[in-house]
């Protein structure tokens, strides 16, 4: 018979386990959070549909991971650095955060990067494009999931240089992003016998672009490259063709999505060449996908939102085969993944962080060959991953081994 001492003891040892249980399984509850631009320029690339998208990789896991339902955290980072470094790191100290993923904004995405090794948190950055995130500024938790700089400026780059456009002039968002974009570019530009005869530099969110594009078109270039993204793409796409700028100058969008040919229209938009990780009408699988989203958003999905759904799968089956949330076992398990699914086949995940896969180089159709909204694409040639982000050997990282 127990005495009350060793029943006081037994319930204080219970009491000590029950906490010890509750403490483990806590630190093992999946929580996702989304860090994006949801009302500005960027807004249509991931934003609201980029939610849905997770949703649906979430719901298509099972909701549950090591028997927790996965939470999902969303804010808008306004494209302020500050703003999403700080959200990302109140999520990490106090909302329970094991996984971030990085909207659109290169300079929000570095923001939050300086503080991701500190905290420890795997962070996928999809919608921003600098491709320091896995170069100079990589860290051990950071994956690049999509596609970056160097691949854009390799694919759009080299194909317009071999249709005969070798000089350029550069229209740049005045930010890290579009620096990045340009240094690359140029770089192509230059190694393959053309010249850059100048650039001008454009904040975010510009409504007039007049001014700039009269300094393209007094340079004399044959090629008008567009270093930006989202609306500030379409929207300087439509005032060079309303300046006439597009009878006398290639245009080279370097970013494109499908909304922002969605919003230009066939008209300006055909004939514009530009490399994409994803389309929705490339194989059964992405058609498939497209479908499943299209149903729920009432559109077709950007390359990044058929992304972010693919990092999700991709991140809760590595806490699955870890059977832990713990970072560095889930990193551990990420770089030994091939990824398959709906948005890359055959993907591996590289010392530097970069996600290694196929690129696309694609053509905007003519009015007459589309079948209907958002068919707007013919594909032109595959790049393969090395052929499009480069050798990993020749990587910037301070994590790769020379």
């Amino acid at each position: 018979m127990k005495t009350p001492r060793s029943l006081l003891l037994s319930a204080i040892a219970l009491c000590a386990f029950l906490t010890a249980e509750g403490a483990y399984a806590a630190s093992n509850k999946a929580v996702i959070g989304l860090i994006d631009d949801m009302s500005g320029p960027y807004a249509d690339i991931i934003g609201a549909g980029g939610v849905e998208a997770i949703k649906m990789a979430i719901a298509d896991f099972g909701g549950t991971v090591l028997g927790q339902p996965i939470e999902l955290l969303t804010a808008d980072h306004q494209n302020k650095p500050d703003i999403g470094q700080q959200k990302f790191r109140e999520w990490a100290d106090t909302g329970g955060l094991t996984m971030l993923l990085g909207g659109s904004n290169t300079g929000v995405s570095l923001a939050m990067n300086a503080a991701v090794k500190e905290k420890k948190v795997p962070f996928f950055a999809i919608g921003a494009a600098g491709a320091s995130l896995t170069g100079k500024d990589c860290t051990p938790y950071t994956i690049h999931y999509g596609y970056d700089t160097t691949a854009l400026a390799n694919g759009t780059g080299r194909t317009i240089l071999a249709e005969g456009g070798k000089s350029w002039f550069f229209l740049t968002a005045d930010y890290a992003f579009g620096t990045q974009l340009e240094n690359g570019a140029a770089s192509v530009v230059k190694a393959g016998g053309g010249t850059v005869v100048g650039d001008v530099r454009v904040p975010l969110g510009t409504s007039d672009f007049a001014s700039y594009l009269l300094q393209a078109q007094g340079s004399g270039a044959q090629v008008l490259a567009l270093a930006n993204a989202g609306t500030d793409t379409s929207n300087s796409l439509k005032a060079a063709a309303e300046f006439g700028l597009t009878k006398t100058m290639k245009p080279a969008a370097l970013l494109v999505f499908l909304t922002d040919i969605h919003a230009v229209g066939l008209d300006i938009a055909q004939g514009l060449v530009l490399t994409t990780a994803w389309y929705w009408d490339l194989d059964d699988r992405t058609r498939a996908f497209g479908k499943r989203f299209s149903e729920k958003v009432k559109r077709q999905p950007t390359f990044p939102q058929a992304a972010i759904y693919s990092a999700t799968l991709t991140y809760l089956n590595a806490v699955k085969a870890a059977g832990t949330t713990d970072s560095d076992k889930v990193m551990d398990e990420l770089r030994k993944t091939k990824v398959n699914d709906a948005f890359v086949q055959d993907g591996v995940i590289r010392a530097d962080g970069l996600l290694e896969h196929d690129m696309y180089i694609m053509e905007v159709k003519k009015p007459s060959e589309s079948k209907g909204e958002w068919d707007y694409y013919k594909l032109l040639s595959t790049m393969k991953g090395e052929e499009a982000f480069g050798k990993l050997a020749d990587s910037a990282c301070p994590l790769v081994k020379k």
